[in-house]
Order: C-alpha cells, then structure tokens, then sequence
C-alpha cells in the first residue's frame, strides 16, 4: 500500500517547477503500479505547448479555468472543475489557463520523475530500471 501526502513531496525531487508550472509528482514508475499520478498548476495567462508522443495522459480539472487547443485538428476546448480530457491519440495540443489551473495527470505508461520536455513539449520514453545504452 502506498499512502503519500502533497506536502510530503513538496520541494524534494518530486516537485517539478518551471517557469509556467509546477508538477507535484505523486505517484511514479518507481512505485511499481502502472501508471503515474501527478498534481500540476499551471499560471494563469501562460501558453504551454505539449506533445506526449510516447504516453497517454489523461487530465482532471480540479480548479480554475482556460482553454485547450487541440493543434493537430484545430479545436479549442473550454476547461472549468470537473472537465477532464484524455490524450488517447497522442495529440500535440496547447493548454492557456485563463486563471490559476490545478489539475490531477495521470500518465499510461507511467513517468520516473526524470524526464524533461524536450523542444516538442515530448517527454522522452524512460522505462523504470531500464540501462542506458
């Protein structure tokens, strides 16, 4: 059983901060379930641009309010507490909170907490235990 509290992680190696977000990462690979959860907060007025090319996320809005722009078919998408979307097909796509956005991610397969968005917004595919080569 993993029992884990936000607080517990804040400001350790768990809490992912960039200049438009923070990533507070709950649950990992390294945990050994299957999946990852993370609590992110995006700033409003910001325009992030992602692309998971290598996971499916899907994403809970838990509070605030803003857009998502699906770039690879040209549809915006409102978001507001209790829209939840699901990047099943691995779109390249654009979150722009209008205010603070605090969401729940979670991450099929799951992150290790090491990995970085490259110049595409692509987190880079790292499997758990896995040598490099």
């Amino acid at each position: 059983m993993i029992v884990r509290t936000l607080a517990e992680i804040t400001d350790t190696e768990r809490d992912v901060k960039t200049p438009n977000w923070r990533s507070k990462r709950i649950v990992l690979a390294g945990d050994g379930v299957g999946f990852s959860v993370h609590e992110t907060v995006l700033d409003a007025g910001s325009v992030n641009d992602f692309w998971y090319a290598n996971h499916i996320e899907a994403v809970f809005i838990v509070e605030g309010e803003g857009e998502l722009y699906d770039k690879d078919n040209d549809v915006t998408y409102e978001l507001g507490p209790g829209s939840i979307y699901v990047l099943d097909g691995n779109e390249h796509h654009q979150l722009r909170p209008r205010t603070q956005l605090r969401t729940i991610c979670v991450f099929n397969p799951p992150v290790t907490g090491r990995e970085v968005h490259d110049e595409n917004g692509v987190y880079p595919l790292i499997i758990e235990g896995a040598q490099a080569s």
